[in-house]
């Protein structure tokens, strides 16, 4: 990769190891320490001990303030269920929570693709249970966008072209569309195909870096478009979808098996499986990450993740 990509990957995976969250629901305006001891939920005996509080984990691939807001009807709803306070936190990268999952900083992590394979490639506490659905779908697939009045017609037309994503461990905005660039043009790193590349930390500010003229293209997940046309109300017809990539997964549910037993986890499964009978809480999800319902996942149905992950895994950032 690129010295410029190689910095970028670095800061992002070891400057954020203790990193706190960017913003959150009221409720966990009184919290004390959550993490580190690894013992706070889990017992020998087995029995559902309950923590003091649980702590859920969103990364902002939307607009950080959207998520905070729709998170607090989510931690009630669970509170009630489960018997114990439930609170959630808006990391400050996607990156983030990874590190705080690892180090036993969060209970339950909302982790995308990419991001859950990272985690338990490097922590052993990490375990999807649930995945997202969106409009019926386990999967779903990196979208390639562009101005409409743009002159690029096709993936060819890209080359030397400056790119626009959320995050580098995004995995619609990042890994996969990279990969196909490598995988469709004999590259050895996205960055050699591309003439420039700016990281957004959104998806919503990969699309408006784009319509504002300072990206040639973004990559975000299908169809990220919907999210900005309330500060943007053209942008489904200023920006045009170029192309798509492979199906990816969705989105996890994961929790902390450090934290919590096998006991609460399984209530944890329930509770969130209610969610799919509950208008409330879908509306949430879909403000929050658009999500229309929530499955079972199981860990081998990220293992094409794992697949396109080994194109990066040489990187020292990712060590």
């Amino acid at each position: 990769m690129s010295k410029k990509i190689l910095l970028m990957l670095f800061s992002l995976f070891m400057a954020v190891a203790l990193v706190a969250c960017g913003t959150g629901d009221d409720s966990n305006d009184d919290t004390t320490g959550t993490g580190g001891s690894g013992d706070e939920g889990a017992t020998d005996e087995g029995t559902a001990e309950l923590p003091d509080e649980i702590i859920m984990g969103f990364v902002p691939s939307t607009d950080a303030e959207k998520i905070a807001d729709n998170i607090g009807p989510i931690s009630d709803k669970l509170s009630e269920i489960l018997g114990v306070q439930v609170s959630g936190q808006v990391m400050t990268n996607f990156s983030a929570l990874v590190e705080a999952m690892g180090n036993d900083q969060v209970h339950i992590g909302f982790i995308p693709a990419f991001g859950y394979v990272l985690a338990t490639e490097r922590y052993d506490n990490v375990e999807v249970i649930l995945k997202s659905i969106r409009h019926g779908s386990g999967t779903y697939r990196a979208q390639y966008t562009v101005r409409a009045d743009s002159d690029i017609q096709t993936l060819e037309d890209l080359e030397g072209k400056i790119w626009a994503f959320a995050d580098i461990t995004s995995t619609s905005g990042y890994l996969f569309p990279a990969a196909q660039f490598m995988d469709e043009f004999g590259v050895e790193q996205a960055e050699d195909f591309v003439g420039d590349v700016v990281p957004t930390g959104n998806h919503d500010n990969a699309l408006i870096t784009v319509l504002e003229g300072d990206a040639d293209f973004a990559t975000t997940f299908e169809d990220a478009r919907t999210n900005i046309v309330g500060d943007y109300p053209d942008a489904m017809d200023e920006l045009r979808q170029l192309d798509f990539t492979d199906e990816i997964p969705n989105d996890t549910i994961s929790v902390n098996t450090n934290l919590l037993n096998q006991e609460l986890v399984d209530q944890i499964y329930e509770a969130f499986m209610s969610f799919n009978e509950d208008e409330e809480m879908l509306h949430a999800l879909d403000e929050i990450y658009n999500w229309t319902g929530i499955d079972k996942a199981t860990d081998d149905e990220y293992d094409v993740i794992r697949s396109v992950y080994e194109k990066f895994s040489d990187s020292p950032a990712f060590q």
